[in-house]
C-alpha cells in the first residue's frame, strides 16, 4: 500500500523506510486542509501530533480514497475521530511505544535544571570554571508528586522512588495495588501541589486537562517548586505559568511540550525571529528549561513506532485486526 507520510524528519525515514513491505512517500510538510490534496492516490496517511486532521480533511481523504489514519504517536487530540468514524476510516495510534524514554527524559530535564547542568556546560566550553550560581538540591528526601499514573507516570514515580523521594499521586482511576507495592500514596490533586517539592505532569489533553495547571492551581503549589512538562503543552496556561515564574513563587520549570509548539518546535529557526511573544519570555528565564518535544526521541521508541505503523498498514491490507490497543474510537 502507498503511504502518505506527513511531518517527515531523516529519523522518521531512517526508521520507517526499514519496512519495505510499505511503499512509504515522505514529505515534510504536515498535513491540513492545504495539503490534503497530495494525499490523492494514496491508501493511508501517517501523521504526528502537528498534523491537523479535522472533520474538512477528513471529508477529501475520503473523497481521495484514504483507509486509513496512523498517528505515528500516543496522542490524537489533533483527530476528530467522530469524523473520521462518519467517514468510514479507521484511526490507529502508537500507544505505548516506549513510556520508559519520555519518564526517563522527565527525570533528566529535573537533574539538568537542578544541577544547572545546561549552564554548566556553557560555561566550561568558555573556560569559566567558577561555581557560583551552580547551587542546586539533593533529589533525596523531597516529595514529587506525579500527576497522572499511567505507564508513563507509574515508570516516573519509581524511578524518582529510587532516588530515594516520597512520591505522591493523583489520578482519576487510582492503581492502588501497585502504589502499595511501591510505596507511594495517592492524594487529591490540591494535596499534591500544596505538599509537592517537584510536580510531573503525565496526562494526556483532553477538554478536561486543557490548562489543567492555571493561575489558581500554581498559587496552591509550594514556593519553590519544580514544574516538568513531557506530555502535551496545553496542559499549562503559560500566561499564568509566566505570571508565576516573574513573582519567584515557581523555583524552576522544565518543559519539553509547549501550548502553542506548532510550527516551531521540530523545526529549525536559528535564522529568525522568533515570533512567538510568550516562548520568547519563557526562555529569558535561567530557571527554564525547554526542549523541543524530544522526550519520545529514543532507538527503541521509533523502532516501536515503525514497527506498530507499519504492522497496522499490512493489517488493513490483508483484512487482519489491527495490533491491541491502537484503534481508536470516538468517546
Amino acid at each position: 500500500m502507498r503511504v502518505a507520510v506527513f511531518d517527515t524528519k531523516p529519523y522518521d525515514r531512517q526508521y520507517l523506510q526499514a519496512h519495505k513491505e510499505v511503499q512509504w512517500l515522505f514529505h515534510e510538510f504536515r498535513l491540513g486542509r492545504e495539503t490534503v490534496r497530495t494525499s490523492e492516490g494514496a491508501g493511508c496517511v501517517c501523521v504526528f501530533v502537528n498534523d491537523r486532521v479535522d472533520a474538512e480533511t477528513i471529508r477529501c481523504l475520503r473523497q481521495y480514497g484514504v483507509k486509513l489514519i496512523a498517528l505515528r504517536c500516543a496522542g490524537f487530540n489533533n483527530v476528530d475521530l467522530k469524523a473520521a468514524q462518519a467517514a468510514g476510516i479507521p484511526v490507529v495510534r502508537v500507544p505505548a511505544y516506549s513510556p520508559y524514554a519520555v519518564a526517563e527524559h522527565a527525570v533528566a530535564l529535573l537533574l539538568a535544571l537542578n544541577r544547572k547542568i545546561h549552564r554548566a556546560y556553557n560555561r566550561v566550553r568558555e573556560h569559566n570554571f567558577a561555581l557560583t550560581g551552580l547551587v542546586g538540591f539533593d533529589l533525596h528526601g523531597k516529595t514529587v508528586g506525579i500527576v497522572g499514573t499511567g505507564k508513563i507516570g507509574r515508570i516516573a514515580a519509581e524511578i524518582f522512588r529510587g532516588f530515594g523521594t516520597r512520591v505522591l499521586a493523583y489520578d482519576p482511576f487510582p492503581q492502588t495495588t501497585w502504589a502499595a507495592e511501591k510505596g507511594i500514596e495517592y492524594v487529591p490533586m490540591s494535596d499534591l501541589l500544596v505538599r509537592s517539592d517537584i510536580v510531573s505532569l503525565h496526562v494526556p489533553l483532553t477538554p478536561e486537562t486543557f490548562h489543567f495547571l492555571n493561575t489558581e492551581r500554581f498559587n496552591q503549589m509550594k514556593p519553590g517548586a519544580y514544574l516538568i512538562n513531557t506530555s502535551r503543552g496545553k496542559l499549562i496556561d503559560t500566561v499564568a505559568l509566566i505570571d508565576s515564574l516573574k513573582s519567584g513563587h515557581l523555583g524552576g520549570v522544565a518543559l519539553d511540550v509547549y501550548e502553542e509548539e506548532e510550527g516551531v518546535f521540530f523545526e529549525d529557526l536559528s535564522g529568525q525571529v522568533l515570533l512567538d511573544d510568550e516562548l520568547s519570555r519563557l526562555l529569558t528565564f535561567p530557571n527554564v528549561l525547554v526542549t523541543s518535544h524530544q522526550a519520545f526521541l529514543t532507538h527503541e521508541a521509533l523502532t516501536e513506532i515503525a514497527r506498530v505503523t507499519a504492522a497496522n498498514i499490512v493489517h488493513l491490507e490483508k483484512g487482519e485486526p489491527f495490533e491491541p490497543g491502537t484503534l481508536l474510537q470516538p468517546q
